[in-house]
């Protein structure tokens, strides 16, 4: 029966056994966890115990480890281990896993391991490591069964018994010619239920979808959400098949572009891990936080401009916090649903008139709403109908720019080929916060006879 890590007193015994050299009884246990608990347990060890178990396990059973660690994490694990013990142990991974944990290497650390690998597994892995990064290419795996169209499923059935115990997976097998060019797809149902003198040609469905090998990766997820594949195949300029993607890959691709979009979104430039030092927080905020400083200045700026209107108006300056705060919530609101959509490719050209349509409306109806109630309020708060009308009017026109602002941003980022979610929520709230009271105070400029 597994055990589950969480167990305090089996995961001590584990330990015990590890650091006093009780191989048989540690591998006896160990093996017996799940393989998601096996990585969870490995990952709380401290070096000296880990380096026992490189010793214990061999390079397959450590791969299966290694293919559940955070890429962020395997480098250390990768350097402490022994090199010809690290390059057997990549090599028994699925070649794209491989190929990840290699992009996140020094290129002399690369070469060295690739040099003491055995020459088909760094073949297979160098094919791959020369794609550019976040493309169909970088995330493919070359471990997959193709079937040759002239094949009858008899044929077809003995080949498939050879090398699915290789493939990543087996429930698509992809068609090719004699010069190896994709032209059909097969199930694995289909072929199991068919007679065995049938040829592939005549089973396969010629309707195959693929994508180019230069395809960026959140393309290829899009694809494979939008028809529910279970992988797609990777074609190059001349269909000739390369490769699979498989959806476990995608939702690595979807967990890495999500936290990369997180991260533009809070103003970070790059993802924060648990283990992060406060220097390497402070270097990956920094950049944001000055320019936000400097945009910040110019808000200070915009209001000294308006010193005079202030001096008049004293009671002006309660209302800025309040302007500028509902600036910078109704805009982030509209840039979550641009980024959102720009993401996942639901706008084309006339998908983002609409939604800029959409939130010009959005953004009046909740600036009448709000300005409304404000204007109510101010007069029963100050006893003064005509800076209760100010605040109000200022309030609908703000929501209304700030609404459109937080949408057109990201759309016009996105037309420039800057990736929208560097729009990020602290950028697009402290633009806000300058229309706001710039808006506040030309209208308070222009009705100051009135409020005198």
């Amino acid at each position: 029966m597994e055990k589950n890590v969480s167990d305090a007193f089996f995961r001590d015994e584990l330990q015990t056994l590890a650091a006093n050299g009780q191989i048989d009884a540690f591998r006896g246990k160990f093996l017996d966890m799940h393989p998601y608990d096996q990585t969870a347990f490995f990952m709380e060890l401290p070096e000296d115990i880990r380096l026992h178990i490189y010793t214990y396990l061999s390079p397959e059973e450590m791969a299966a480890i290694m293919e559940h660690i955070e890429l962020d994490d395997i480098k250390p694990l990768v350097t402490e281990m022994d090199p010809r013990f690290a390059a057997m142990v990549i090599a028994e991974m699925a070649t794209d896993d491989a190929v990840d944990i290699l992009n996140e290497l020094r290129k002399d650390v690369v070469v060295s391991l690739l040099t003491i690998m055995d020459d088909k597994n760094a073949d297979e892995i160098k094919e791959l490591l020369h794609y550019e990064e976040k493309t169909a290419g970088s995330i493919m795996t070359t471990e997959f069964v193709e079937i040759y169209q002239a094949t009858t499923v008899s044929d077809a059935m003995q080949y498939l018994k050879a090398e699915a115990p290789e493939a990543e997976t087996i429930y698509y097998l992809y068609v090719v010619d004699a010069d190896k060019h994709l032209v059909g797809v097969l199930s694995l149902r289909d072929l199991i239920i068919a007679d065995s003198d049938v040829k592939i040609a005549d089973l396969m469905s010629d309707k195959v979808l693929s994508v180019s090998v230069a395809e960026d990766q959140e393309d290829v997820a899009r694809m494979i959400r939008d028809y529910d594949f279970l992988a797609l195949p990777v074609v190059d300029f001349q269909n000739h098949l390369l490769g699979i993607i498989t959806v476990d890959d995608i939702l690595d691709v979807m967990d890495e572009e999500a936290s990369d979009d997180y991260s533009k979104l809070a103003g970070v430039s790059d993802v924060e891990r648990p283990k992060d030092s406060a220097l390497i927080s402070a270097k990956k905020r920094l950049p944001w936080l000055i320019i936000l400083l400097f945009l910040g200045m110019l808000t200070a700026s915009l209001i000294g401009q308006f010193e005079e209107a202030l001096e008049q108006v004293a009671v002006l300056a309660i209302f800025i916090p309040l302007l500028a705060g509902m600036a910078g919530n109704t805009g982030t609101q509209a840039l979550a649903v641009a980024v959102r959509g720009l993401s996942t490719g639901d706008y084309g050209k006339q998908g983002k008139l609409k939604l800029m349509l959409r939130e010009a409306a959005t953004g009046l109806i909740n600036g009448a709403v709000c300005g409304a109630l404000l204007t109510v309020i101010v007069y029963f708060w100050k006893n003064d109908f005509y800076l209760g009308l100010l605040v109000g009017f200022s309030i609908m026109v703000t929501l209304v720019v700030a609404t459109l602002a937080g949408a057109l941003v990201p759309i016009l980022m996105d037309k420039l080929n800057i990736d929208p979610a560097v729009a990020s929520g602290p950028f697009i709230t402290t633009i806000n916060d300058i229309i706001s009271i710039f808006i506040y105070f030309g209208l308070a400029t222009a009705f100051m006879q009135y409020l005198v």
